[in-house]
């Protein structure tokens, strides 16, 4: 068989703000042959993730960082083409850390084959993966919902904020979200049917959120920091409970980033903690049988920012970085 092109994206320097042509590349090579006990996959989808920002600076307290010189890391989900492994087989549809490239190898070890029945592909990558998962750990394992609580989400209509107000719906919080612009607000409200949206763009949006949490926001599932972090930290609740899950309004800025006031969490005696996915990778199993039952009654969903082509990789990451989506950031690299 003539040997496949396999079009990759290369990380060719340390980014030191937002990533651009100087950090991250198109390049061209051949796709690799499995050897025994490895098999290939053609990619379908890469999903984008905002945490892979912080990896690209290099060695961090989040992880270790992305080697200079190779393929960008990322979730994917793939078919598979040639395989060399009894457990994987030729036609396999199959979620791996394969990379933003169009082919892989895998040796399965910590490859998934996607078989949850009624799930879409696109689903069992975003809603069903990573994004998912971290919403419902965030949530459920720090934030502690209970009936009647006041759940307040930044970045409500991205991947993780939005399975993490859905999931604060269904176990009987009320539910705000923080997003940008009016028609990401409609989504959320008409949609999702979180109980407000408010609009971080809005020049009266202090005077909004702080009506919109009264008498007291309970649970905040912060995504975003900075400014956002300032505005909801002196609307908690007394004993309220913050959950840390992504900073992403600071990822571009480089070192010496101011932080919110403590003030506010000594006075309201609140509950701070971050948490990182790697350490509750075990909750996936209890979080697929709830999400897919979820899914299949209709109370869970997630909206996808889809761009098309390997090339279009740096793009989508750059508008993710900067707000500028709509949901679960994925790249569509090929068909079936």
């Amino acid at each position: 068989m003539s040997a496949i092109v396999n079009r990759r994206i290369l990380l060719t320097a340390r980014p030191k703000h937002l990533p651009d042509g100087d950090s991250l590349q198109l390049s061209e090579g051949r796709a690799p042959s499995p050897q025994p006990g490895q098999f290939l996959i053609k990619h379908l989808y890469i999903a984008l993730s905002p945490s892979a920002r912080l990896r690209m600076a290099g060695d961090s307290d989040y992880g270790p960082g992305m080697p200079v010189g190779e393929v960008v890391q990322g979730q994917t989900l793939g078919v598979v083409m040639r395989s060399r492994n009894d457990q994987f087989h030729e036609g396999d549809i199959v979620i791996t850390n394969g990379g933003w490239q169009e082919y892989s190898l895998s040796s399965g070890k910590t490859a998934v084959k996607v078989d949850a029945p009624g799930v879409s592909p696109l689903d069992a990558l975003g809603l069903l993966g990573t994004s998912g998962l971290t919403a419902f750990v965030g949530l459920t394992k720090f934030g502690k919902p209970v009936q009647g609580a006041t759940l307040l989400v930044s970045a409500a209509s991205g991947s993780v904020g939005s399975v993490a107000g859905q999931i604060g719906k269904i176990l009987g919080c009320r539910v705000i979200g923080i997003t940008g612009g009016q028609d990401k607000c409609r989504y959320l409200v008409d949609e999702l049917h979180f109980d407000q949206a408010v609009d971080y763009r809005s020049p009266d949006f202090a005077a909004s959120l702080a009506s919109a949490c009264a008498p007291g926001v309970d649970i905040y599932f912060e995504n975003v920091g900075g400014a956002i972090l300032d505005a909801a930290l002196p609307l908690m609740a007394d004993f309220g409970r913050v959950v840390l899950c992504g900073m992403v309004a600071t990822y571009n800025q480089g070192q010496g980033i101011p932080g919110p006031s403590w003030l506010p969490i000594l006075t309201k005696r609140l509950t701070v903690a971050g948490f990182l996915l790697r350490d509750h990778q075990s909750a996936m199993q209890e979080f697929r049988t709830q999400a897919t039952r979820w899914i299949a009654e209709g109370q869970l969903k997630m909206n996808y920012d889809l761009s098309e082509g390997i090339a279009e990789a740096p793009a989508a990451f750059a508008r993710l970085l900067q707000g500028d989506k709509f949901g679960k950031s994925i790249v569509k690299v090929a068909d079936v």
